[in-house]
């Protein structure tokens, strides 16, 4: 203690054995008031930059203003210079590339790489839905739940970096907060995998905090995985809610023999059309009764690769990151530099990393592993020549406009010899200087290669386009607020064929006829819904919809995306319900295994007991009495699982779509049990919507990812994306044109897969991807199935009808498909948009009359043997794209959805 004098009351030896006391304890304090000092001027450092920020408001280029900004865009620029299409990448010869034909493969591929894990995961998406079942049915893969996937990675240890689009909550309901939410719900503090989820949100929608660099118009709209630096996936398929789908495209979900079995739980059964994600905060009001609606089917394709590109990819997202810490979470220590070997030293601006005077957040050097130690980077793991190319600017990768998208679009396609094939979700481009506000030149690319391969006497020279038949937003076309839609749907129209600037007047002004050349198609899928006699008669005896039925096992199985979640940081989805019904982040423990369900979940299961209890008294015929204790099943954790069922026996099919494709017997035999009359209103049909964004040209080069064929995605200036050009050095003799031809296998194998699923040439999918080499991760050992061979070994005759893309014979079958179907979507259901429909007036007098939902049977008199009979002659799913719909009316008068100010947004 000292003494009351102030002194420190050591004795004389111990003065002799601590001289420099007194100094060190002076020392100390001082130290402790310089640590505050310090602490106190960087804080006013930070405080000083923040408020400066400000200042960008009047200095658009202050990101490349200063010397070191322009030292980094001038090795970029050269860098970009150097390469092919000027991407900032280069070629990369030796990758293994894999292709994915819809979400089911896809996503079970996806599963599969991420649970074997070991030290990284890069995630970039659009979209990500935590509750998104990678693996169907959902309440038997319980485990495959995308957020249980990253949960059991992060407690191995493996770090997690998610990075997704922050949307503008007015205009889009990505509902990218419940995102972040849930993911930083997953492992909270004290808990294995603490820290090891970190996931950011772009742009920036914070005026105080970032006034000069918010942007409310682009979207961040990358696709892409990468894990371990050894393996990516990228293309068109977001991690969400809508994208699961197989090639039967199914539009019913209604299941009587039990509700456990649905493949679509909750939000995750979604038609655009009808209603889009618009309720988040109330998903009741946003949910869709599957006894009366059909969802919006799916068509995507994505891709696999592991080799020396996969670094390129891994690359791109670390600039990505870098570029968001800078601009949004420069301050905030749970956010880490990424540095990158390979780009380390001096060249550690060309992956944005900034060492400021005061930094937050520790640097980490990535990958884990020297890249010399990774074998899969090696460039001797397949054949496949390829390389990134992207859409980036200022605001989205804080670099200069890059846009080698649309110059390898562009290029690609006006070197084409025999065909262009294009899968898109839009098709907006301009032939030239005319058609403002478009002005990427795909569509000049495209009079040219017609054009060019004309005069040279190449009169079977195609180009192939499959777009959605209406762009994928809720509403019905005819009203006011469908304005926005009716815009993109004229500025296609006028892209492709009204107008003196359209592709068709282009072809057309210099002598050559664009119908003999152009063929432009869209995908459509009809289903029936298993609304029985069984489910209505127990609808009415237990007071419980289909509807309350369905949202009772949603609650069970994804209950956090649909109340919301508590995270580790205190934070909650306040828009997705009240704080006492979300879970918090310590009660998120694996399926199953918890030991206390929430009250939602209570509620839920006897939602499913009430429903079946009415089956004991049924009176419905071969029902009453077929209870027999099977209403619950071991859950094999000691509790039991609530089926709801309302027919165990039921020989109803929940879906009959499989019918379209190859080896399904006729569909006039498929079972229906109640008066068949009640069966005309249960047949539905939709248009299958078409995500990919695909090129494929020659049979040799395939260019896949997230870019539309818009000025959104190719302008770079815009959407941000990312997509890889491929063209397979490994040969497969083939046929072009009668002729013989040298194709590369992987360009050829995916068209003549695709080609086969659009013409209902392929067996339909069961939901269990385990043993189908196509659902499985990209390797040497599980290369694709290009579906050459039937099961008995023997050859698939459809693999070699679809050889020749230029063949009389198939271009035949093609196109009397396409008739055939097209005029019995047209004759049953009056789908729309239809060429019968020139005039809005037209368009009244086409669409059913009041008490008939659109895609339902028009004509709800007709014999039920007529309908079966005509859908039976129905197979796989083109139909014609209708280019005379409202030709003679204006698509989108101007006004205040449509303006100067609007127009480049729907471009």
């Amino acid at each position: 203690m000292p003494d009351e004098d102030g002194s420190s009351g050591l004795g004389f030896k111990d003065k002799i054995k601590n001289p420099f006391s007194n100094m060190k304890q002076s020392l100390e304090e001082s130290l402790g008031e310089s640590h505050h000092l310090r602490d106190a001027k960087i804080h006013l450092s930070h405080k000083k930059h923040q408020i400066g920020k400000l200042a960008n408001l009047f200095n658009s280029q202050h990101r490349h203003d200063e010397e070191h900004e322009k030292h980094c865009d001038d090795k970029r620029t050269k860098i970009c210079e150097s390469h092919r299409f000027e991407s900032f990448f280069p070629e990369r010869e030796g990758n293994l590339v894999k292709w994915y034909v819809d979400g089911r493969d896809y996503f079970w591929a996806v599963s599969e790489a991420l649970d074997k894990a070991k030290e990284t995961i890069y995630i970039a998406d659009w979209w990500l839905s935590p509750e998104l079942f990678l693996r169907r049915p959902p309440y038997f893969n319980q485990e495959w739940r995308l957020d249980q996937v990253l949960k059991r990675r992060a407690e191995a240890g493996v770090k997690i970096y998610v990075i997704v689009y922050r949307e503008v909550e007015a205009a889009l309901t990505c509902n990218s907060e419940h995102t972040k939410h849930a993911l930083q719900a997953l492992c909270p503090k004290g808990t294995p995998g603490y820290g090891n989820i970190r996931i950011m949100r772009h742009p920036d929608h914070n005026f105080l905090e970032n006034a000069a660099d918010m942007t409310f118009y682009w979207a961040h709209h990358e696709k892409f995985i990468v894990i371990d630096y050894n393996i990516a996936f990228f293309g068109g398929l977001d991690m969400c809610f809508g994208r699961w789908d197989s090639h039967n495209h199914a539009l019913a979900d209604v299941h009587p023999e039990g509700v456990i079995n649905e493949t679509w739980p909750g939000q995750d059964f979604n038609n655009n059309r009808v209603k889009d994600f618009q309720n988040v905060q109330d998903w009741k009001q946003n949910e869709l009764s599957k006894a009366d609606n059909g969802r919006m089917p799916w068509h995507d394709v994505s891709m696999g690769i592991v080799g020396p590109s996969v670094y390129d990819i891994a690359e791109h997202f670390v600039l990505r990151w870098n570029f968001i810490k800078r601009d949004k979470y420069k301050r905030d220590d749970r956010f880490d530099w990424l540095m990158l070997r390979g780009r380390e030293g001096d060249d550690e601006d060309l992956v944005g990393v900034q060492r400021p005077s005061h930094p937050v957040g520790d640097y980490v050097l990535h990958p884990v592993k020297p890249l010399e130690s990774i074998p899969q980077l090696e460039p001797n793991q397949g054949t496949v020549r390829a390389q990134v190319v992207r859409s980036a600017a200022d605001w989205s990768n804080g670099t200069l406009t890059e846009h080698s998208i649309q110059n390898a679009y562009s290029e690609i396609i006006r070197a084409a010899e025999h065909y262009v094939y294009i899968e898109n979700q839009f098709f907006i481009t301009a032939t030239g200087e005319n058609q403002s506000p478009v002005h990427n030149t795909i569509g000049a690319a495209i009079v040219d290669a017609v054009v060019k391969n004309s005069e040279r006497g190449k009169d079977n020279f195609k180009v192939i386009i499959l777009i959605p038949a209406v762009p994928g937003f809720a509403g019905d076309l005819r009203a006011d607020a469908a304005t926005g839609t009716r815009a993109i749907m004229d500025y296609q129209y006028k892209s492709i064929c009204r107008g003196p600037d359209s592709i068709f007047e282009q072809i057309r002004a210099r002598g050559v006829d664009p119908a003999k050349h152009i063929f432009i198609f869209n995908l459509r899928s009809y289903d029936r819904l298993a609304k029985t006699g069984a489910i209505k008669k127990m609808e009415a005896e237990s007071g419980v919809s289909y509807q309350e039925l369905q949202r009772a096992e949603a609650e069970e199985i994804m209950g956090e995306g649909i109340h919301g979640t508590v995270d580790v940081d205190g934070g909650r989805d306040t828009h997705m319900g009240r704080a006492h019904e979300q879970k918090k982040a310590e009660e998120t423990s694996d399926f199953k295994k918890d030991s206390v369900k929430a009250d939602y979940e209570e509620a839920a299961t006897d939602t499913k007991r009430k429903f079946e209890a009415s089956r004991q008294n049924s009176s419905v015929s071969g029902v009453k009495g077929q209870g027999g204790g099977d209403e619950e099943i071991s859950d094999g954790h000691g509790g039991t699982i609530t089926k709801g069922t309302a027919n165990p026996n039921s020989k109803v099919k929940p879906s009959v779509a499989h019918h379209a494709m190859a080896g399904q017997g006729s569909l006039v035999d498929e079972p229906w049990e109640d008066d068949p009359k009640d069966e005309v209103e249960n047949w539905i049909q939709e248009e299958l919507y078409i995500h990919a964004k695909l090129l494929i040209v020659d049979d040799k080069y395939v260019v896949c990812g997230s870019s539309n064929l818009n000025d959104r995605s190719q302008l770079g200036t815009h959407d941000s994306e990312l997509s890889v050009v491929m063209q397979d050095t490994r040969i497969i003799n083939s046929t072009m044109d009668g002729q013989p031809y040298e194709a590369g296998y992987h360009a050829a194998t995916l068209r003549r897969y695709l080609w086969r699923e659009h013409l209902g040439l392929l067996p339909p999918q069961d939901v269990d991807g385990s043993g189908d080499p196509n659902a499985q991760p990209p390797s040497a050992d599980s290369p694709n199935d290009v579906h050459d061979k039937n099961a008995d070994g023997s050859d698939d005759e459809t693999y070699a009808f679809v050889e020749d893309p230029l063949s009389e014979k198939l271009w035949a079958t093609w196109t009397e498909q396409a008739t055939t179907n097209t005029e019995i979507f047209r004759h049953l259901f009056h789908a729309d948009p239809d060429d019968h429909v020139l005039t809005f007036k037209d368009y009244d007098r086409f669409m059913p009359s009041k008490g008939i939902e659109p895609g339902h049977i028009f004509d709800q008199f007709m014999p039920p043997e007529d309908v079966r009979q005509k859908l039976d002659k129905v197979r796989g799913h083109l139909v014609w794209m209708p280019l005379d719909f409202l030709k003679d009316s204006p698509m989108a008068e101007t006004g205040l959805q449509v303006n100067q100010w609007t127009e480049s947004v729907y471009a």
